[in-house]
Parts: structure tokens; sequence; C-alpha cells
């Protein structure tokens, strides 16, 4: 019989961005006075999502709730300082809203126009140009086959994603939350309900409430308790550049083509550094398994063939580059909708999940964290109705269709 080891009212099983920003805001709510312990396999977040995606965040969404959930993310990070400071220390997460810039052509062109009405009907500070606009306000940009874009005006952008799990972090330790390196291998269910977890090592904690924020290990995990979520980490790339060409007040662009591109740092002596990358084609779409000797590597060859091609023909002065570092992280892809799995999970209403952001959890972490310590000390969600992305979609198979997932 394995021995428990300690007892909390919330076991969080995912210190990174996500975990920890549940940690945080389930510390803070002054309807909440319980214990909160989060588990976490690796302290150093290496490997984790958090660290290894390109940090940034948009209101460019086609599902009301994702655009609502980003208007608050942007407020929270422009206001991080009076949110996460400690002892009158205020974080630093290098906030730039430089924008996001989706162009189409004609085929694209309703889906944009679309997308763009919605959202400046939620809120959001979204234009719509026309090709003859793009070619006036972005001078490099090729819009010969293109028939319009939609920009952030504002309230888009990016920043590092490093400083803000790690403000989430120590913000949660100031107020109580305990922090454990180690493995959860399963939860332990009773008469339908979590009552604790159990390590790797054989200990356990018992708990009145669980939260699934492992990246990587979500679908493992939610298994051990009987919910199947359809999650799977996939291998995505990251590549950095410098070209010395004229490339002004570059946003994150989204080309027709799926590759994206953003400017990094600082101009210098040799040019602006960029970073770029592209969600490949499912010939190509590799798993993600932390175990593999070759996790880390990156392709060069899909840079080539389907990030830098593109890219060089929609900016011409992309052209002449100086190929800098590349490296490979994960996404948690939901396979049915692109979506992330949020709330008590279906025929176990004390396990919450926290899963499958398919690339979004950064950005959505600072909405997530209040959301889920809301409905844990609440029972429900107070300030942002998050139920669209319940499991119970998945247990239906009722997609929540969202059309700009990169």
């Amino acid at each position: 019989m394995p021995m428990v080891s300690d007892t909390a009212d919330v076991v969080i099983v995912g210190g990174a961005a996500i975990g920890s920003s549940v940690a945080c805001h389930l510390a803070a709510d002054p309807g909440f006075r319980g214990k909160v312990i989060v588990i976490e396999k690796d302290p150093t977040y290496r490997l984790s999502a958090s660290a290894l995606s390109a940090a940034s965040i948009r209101q460019q969404f086609s599902s009301p709730v994702n655009i609502r959930i980003s208007l608050f993310g942007i407020e929270f990070l422009r206001r991080i300082g009076s949110h996460l400071a400690v002892a009158g220390e205020a974080p630093s997460i290098d906030l730039h809203e430089g924008g996001y810039l989706y162009v189409a052509s004609e085929a694209g062109r309703q889906i944009i126009e679309d997308n763009q009405r919605l959202q400046q009907q939620e809120g959001a500070d979204v234009a719509l140009y026309a090709a003859a606009m793009l070619r006036s306000k972005f001078g490099w940009l090729n819009t010969e086959d293109l028939a319009c874009g939609s920009y952030g005006v504002s309230g888009e952008g990016w920043f590092d994603g490093w400083a803000l799990l790690q403000a989430f972090r120590r913000k949660a330790r100031s107020l109580g939350v305990e922090y454990r390196q180690g493995e959860v291998a399963a939860y332990v269910v009773e008469g339908g309900r979590v009552t604790g977890v159990e390590l790797a090592d054989g200990s356990r904690i018992a708990c009145a409430a669980a939260v699934n924020a492992s990246g990587t290990h979500g679908a493992r995990l939610a298994a051990t308790a009987g919910v199947a979520i359809p999650v799977r980490s996939m291998k995505r790339y990251v590549y950095s550049f410098t070209c010395k060409g004229a490339v002004e007040n570059c946003p994150l662009l989204i080309d027709t083509s799926g590759a994206y591109v953003r400017p990094e740092g600082q101009r210098g002596a040799d040019g602006q550094m960029f970073i770029c990358g592209a969600s490949p084609p499912a010939a190509l779409d590799r798993e993600w398994i932390e175990t593999d000797p070759d996790v880390e590597d990156v392709d060069w060859s899909f840079f080539e063939e389907h990030v830098w091609a593109p890219l060089a023909h929609r900016v011409p002065a992309f052209e002449a580059i100086r190929p800098g570092r590349a490296w490979a992280g994960p996404y948690d892809m939901n396979g049915l909708d692109g979506n992330a799995i949020l709330g008590p999970a279906v025929g176990v209403p004390n396990l919450y999940l926290a899963n499958g952001f398919s690339g979004h959890g950064l950005q959505q972490s600072p909405a997530v964290g209040r959301g889920l310590a809301e409905h844990i000390a609440h029972g429900r969600y107070l300030s942002l109705d998050l139920a669209d992305l319940g499991h119970a979609r998945i247990v239906a198979g009722r997609p929540l269709t969202e059309a700009n997932i990169i």
C-alpha cells in the first residue's frame, strides 16, 4: 500500500506558465484558504512549451471565447507590475505591441473579413486593410497576390515568455504555494473523484481537487483517471535569422502559406534579427517525445522549403539572410479542434483539465489561471465563462471551430 506522504487541498501537476498561473490566482483568491502544492518534473523548465515558444499574444481568433481570453491577457500583461509584484519588485516581461498581420489572397478574403468583424464586435483593435493600404503601410511587403490583410493596431505583440513563467512562479510562492520536484505517475480515483496523486517513487499526496497542467504528459495522466482527451504533443521548430535589408515596423506576419515571422530584439550593426516558423504538413508532423535522443534536433530542410521560401516571396528583403540559431519545442495539439480543454473533467468533477493548448498556452495563461482558480474556489467561472472550452465538447465530439491556428 503506497504511503500517503502529505495532504493538500489542491495538487497542480505541472508548474510551467499554466500551472503556475492557476496556483498564483488560486492562492490570491479571497474565497480560498487551502493548501496548494505544485508538482513539477523538471524545475529548470528547459523543455517546456513556456520556455520554447515564440511568446506572442493576439486577439485575431475566430471564436469569441478565444478573443475574450486574449483581451484579458493583454490587459494583464500591460499591468503585470500590479498583478505579479513581490515585495514591491515588479517583474519585467518586455511586452512589445508590434501587432499581428494576417494576409489573404482572394480565396481567403471572406475568412479574414468575417474574423475581423467578429474581433471588432468583441472589442479588439483590429483593422482590415485592402491590398493598396497594405502596400502603403508596409512598403517591404509583396502584395501582388494579396486581396487584404487584418492588422492588430494595438493589443497584439510579443514578450519574454520565460520572464512571465518565472513571475507567476515567484508570485505563487510568495502567496504560500509549495513547489515540489517530482513526477506524478497517476491519479488516485475513488467513487468518481480524485482523492490523491501517486508519484513515480510510490508515495502519495492526498487532495480534495487536482489540476492537470502537465503539458506533454497531459493525455497520459488524464487516462489514469479514466478521462480521455485527444491531445498529442507535436514537435515544432523556431528558426532565427538576420536580415540587413530594411523591413521597418514589421509586425508578426502570418503569410498565406501559414509561415510566420516577427522581429526579435533591436536592430544591430549586422541587421535586424527575426524568428520564424510554420506548422508542418501532416506528412512531416512529428511527435514530441522527451525521451527520444533527437527530440531537440532541428530540421533545417523544413526551414528552407516551408518557411524561408514563402517568406522570401512575401518579403523580398528576406531573399538575402544569415540563418542563426534554431530550436525545437512541443505543441500540445488538440486533435478535435485545436483549442484548449479546460475545466472539470466529465465523470471526475474535481479533476480540472488544462490541456491541448495547441500553441496558445502562454498567451492564454493569465485568463486560464484566473478562470480555473475561480471554478475551484467558487464552483463556477465568475469573470469570464470558459465553458465553451470544456471537456463536454470533447466527449460529445462537438468541435469548437477555430480558423486561426498557427
